[in-house]
């Protein structure tokens, strides 16, 4: 079911929760591994993908269309995710390195990763990546996302993005060749 017929559902009363579990079960895993990528903990990203599709089931009725329903969904992913870091900045008042040291440590304990030598050096170049530059690489490398529905989530520019995801993957190969 495309975007258009899944959005036709939704405004009908009488197919409303019918479509919104259908956008839940096309999205969610993707949506779900989007966030996990950015805040690290599964059980953080179990949370906060929830609360994407609360919100997004609060707002759908204002959905336009104008981009499409999965960059959407991104988007709104991203800035949960995002707030959720910032929050927890602030609760524990930790400077941004001390958050991302923390994460790189439940990388190594993570059972999905934590055996996998090279995806566990990977993630870690991940993390030291500025904000941007990991969420631009995470949605192309591995959501193999156009740069153009890229543009519709962060709301910059393609050139910008391409330029980004230049200097990520520069850096995240510098940091796994020892150079960095």
């Amino acid at each position: 079911m495309n975007d258009e017929e899944l959005l036709a559902l939704y405004r009908n009363p009488d197919t409303r929760r019918n479509a919104f579990n259908q956008i839940v079960r096309t999205y969610q895993q993707k949506v779900y591994w989007l966030v996990r990528k950015i805040v690290i903990d599964h059980d953080d990203a179990n949370d906060i993908t929830q609360e994407v599709f609360i919100k997004a089931w609060s707002a759908l009725e204002n959905f336009r269309g104008d981009s499409k329903l999965y960059t959407w969904l991104f988007r709104i992913a991203h800035n949960e995710s995002i707030n959720f870091l910032k929050k927890k900045r602030r609760r524990y008042f930790v400077p941004i390195n001390d958050v991302e040291g923390e994460l790189a440590d439940k990388l190594e304990s993570d059972p999905l990763i934590g055996g996998d030598e090279i995806q566990l050096k990977l993630q870690k170049a991940i993390l030291t990546l500025p904000e941007k530059q990991r969420l631009v690489f995470n949605m192309r490398y591995f959501e193999e996302m156009p740069y153009e529905d890229m543009s519709e989530v962060t709301g910059t520019s393609v050139g910008a993005l391409k330029a980004s995801y230049h200097w990520a993957t520069k850096k995240i190969e510098d940091y796994l060749n020892g150079t960095d």
